[in-house]
């Protein structure tokens, strides 16, 4: 259980701005928790923007689909700074797959949250050699909330925070649901890694 952040937005001149980070592993509900903060926003009746790299396409080319078919409207984006320009006047602005955007995110994160826009990102921690996926550590360091969530194991059923990748592919970013990824406890992750 984790506790979540207060919904409300007060800043220096009216409202407060602040930065979430969901993180995890695949497949352990990181865009379903992105959504479900998302949808208590539109509910208080706030405006709320949603952005995702247009690189990811796997379940849908615009909106925000997470594993368990969860949909919500967004709008897809190349580069960070893009969202600079279409986030106008938000009380809200979600980010889905954070790690796939440029490293200016970090900075666009920064810049929203100071004019008082609550900030909520989600993306994997960890790549699939389980070393820290950038801008993730950045943005972790600088958000006032951070949730983790976790996965099961596919080996052992225990707690699972890494991304265990099953094709041989070696470059960084390779887009795939379960055909090319598990989800694995640290013991199964490394075990397989030797």
């Amino acid at each position: 259980m984790f506790l979540e952040p207060p919904l409300g937005n007060q800043n220096y001149s009216g409202k407060k701005g602040q930065i979430e980070v969901i993180c995890g592993s695949m497949f352990s509900g990181k865009t379903e928790e992105l959504i479900r903060r998302l949808n208590r926003a539109i509910i208080a009746r706030q405006k709320v923007e949603i952005f995702k790299p247009t690189v990811d396409k796997r379940y849908d080319e615009k909106n925000v689909v997470s594993h368990n078919e969860s949909i919500i409207r967004s709008t897809p984006v190349q580069f960070a700074n893009d969202i600079l320009l279409l986030a106008d006047n938000c009380d809200v602005v979600g980010i889905d797959e954070v790690q796939f955007f440029d490293e200016q995110i970090v900075q666009v994160a920064e810049k929203l949250a100071r004019s008082g826009v609550r900030v909520i990102l989600a993306g994997l921690d960890m790549d699939f050699e389980g070393k820290p996926f950038e801008p993730m550590p950045q943005l972790l360091a600088i958000a006032e909330y951070v949730t983790k969530v976790h996965a099961i194991c596919m080996k052992c059923g225990d707690l699972a925070s890494f991304s265990y990748r099953l094709t041989a592919e070696k470059s960084k970013v390779v887009l795939g649901e379960k055909e090319s990824y598990e989800a694995r406890c640290r013991r199964c992750f490394y075990d397989d890694q030797a």
